[in-house]
């Protein structure tokens, strides 16, 4: 490990601790150059998917992109941000149980609504418009009609997909 200020190369840790859910180590570290003192962070490097982008393109799976999707759905929302990071971190973690070197957006989009409207249902709506792309006021009532007859989704009229997300009435909140 180089130090950051002076780009020295020995140095000794002063501390050690481990995160609460135990997949991160936090080391506070004093170079024996300069003796300023850094902190370093260790994490196991998982294997991800690459995400294919509804244009084709193909970028790295980035948990934060989740995580800022689903915080600007639930603005103004009595949803917690450690509600939301939970919620993404379950999906990454599904995503890496999957074993895959790909995956669609819209994969991802499929396994972020259902937990999202168990959590909340207006923040569902906004989620789901925006991913679902409704083009019109008739997507919105049909999404709606759905949520009112807890039917599960509505088929879309977006021929992209024909992917149906289906919730356990039990598993609902509110």
């Amino acid at each position: 490990m180089r130090c950051p200020f002076c780009g020295g190369s020995e140095d000794k840790v002063m501390e050690t601790r481990v995160s609460r859910d135990g997949g991160e180590i936090r080391r506070r570290r004093e170079c024996e150059s300069c003796a300023r003192r850094y902190t370093t962070y260790e994490r196991i490097e998982e294997s991800m998917p690459l995400v294919v982008k509804n244009d084709g393109r193909r970028e790295p799976f980035d948990r934060a992109k989740i995580e800022h999707g689903l915080m600007a759905a639930v603005a103004k929302r009595p949803v917690s941000r450690d509600q939301v990071a939970a919620l993404a971190l379950e999906v990454e973690r599904e995503i890496a149980d999957l074993g895959v070197s790909e995956i669609a957006s819209r994969d991802i989009g499929e396994r972020v609504l259902p937990r999202l409207r168990a959590v909340d249902q207006v923040a569902y709506v906004r989620f789901a418009s925006i991913y679902r792309d409704f083009r019109d006021l008739e997507g919105f009532e049909k999404e709606l009609d759905a949520l009112r007859n807890d039917t599960g989704p509505h088929p879309i009229s977006d021929e992209r997909t024909d992917k149906h997300v289906a919730i356990d009435p039990a598993e609902r909140t509110g």
